[in-house]
C-alpha cells in the first residue's frame, strides 16, 4: 500500500507564496507520474501540475508561470512551489501518484489533502 503524505499548506495573503511537499512511502520513480490536484468548494477536482517519471512536466493553464513542480528522487518527495497566489487558488490540494502495470492498467494513489487559503 502506498502512502502519500502532504505538508506545507496554510493561509497566505494574495501575492504570497507557499511550497507544498508530498512524501511517498514508495520510491517515486516507481510511478508513471506524480502530481498535484486541487478541489475548491463546490467544484470538481482538477489537475494543477504533474511530472512524469522521465521528467516531463504539465501545468494547468491557470497556474502556468506561477507554480512549479519538482521532485527529489532520493527523498521520494515531490514539491509544488506556488507563487503570486490569488484567492482563486484557495482549495484543498491533493498529491497524486499514478502507477501503471505491465499490462497497461493505471492505479491512482492519493494523499489526504492539505488546505491552501489565500485571503487578506
Amino acid at each position: 500500500q502506498v502512502q502519500l503524505v502532504e505538508s506545507g499548506g496554510g493561509s497566505v495573503q494574495p501575492g504570497g507564496s507557499l511550497r507544498l511537499s508530498c512524501e511517498s512511502s514508495k520510491g517515486i520513480l516507481s510511478f508513471a507520474a506524480m502530481g498535484w490536484y486541487r478541489q475548491a468548494p463546490g467544484k470538481e477536482r482538477e489537475l494543477v501540475a504533474q511530472v512524469s517519471s522521465d521528467g516531463i512536466t504539465d501545468y494547468a493553464d491557470s497556474v502556468k508561470g506561477r507554480f512549479s513542480i519538482s521532485r527529489v528522487n532520493a527523498k521520494s518527495t515531490v514539491y509544488l512551489q506556488m507563487s503570486s497566489l490569488s484567492r482563486e487558488d484557495t482549495a484543498v490540494y491533493f498529491c497524486n501518484a499514478k502507477f501503471k502495470t505491465d499490462w497497461g492498467q493505471t492505479f491512482d494513489y492519493w494523499g489526504q489533502g492539505t488546505q491552501v487559503t489565500v485571503s487578506s
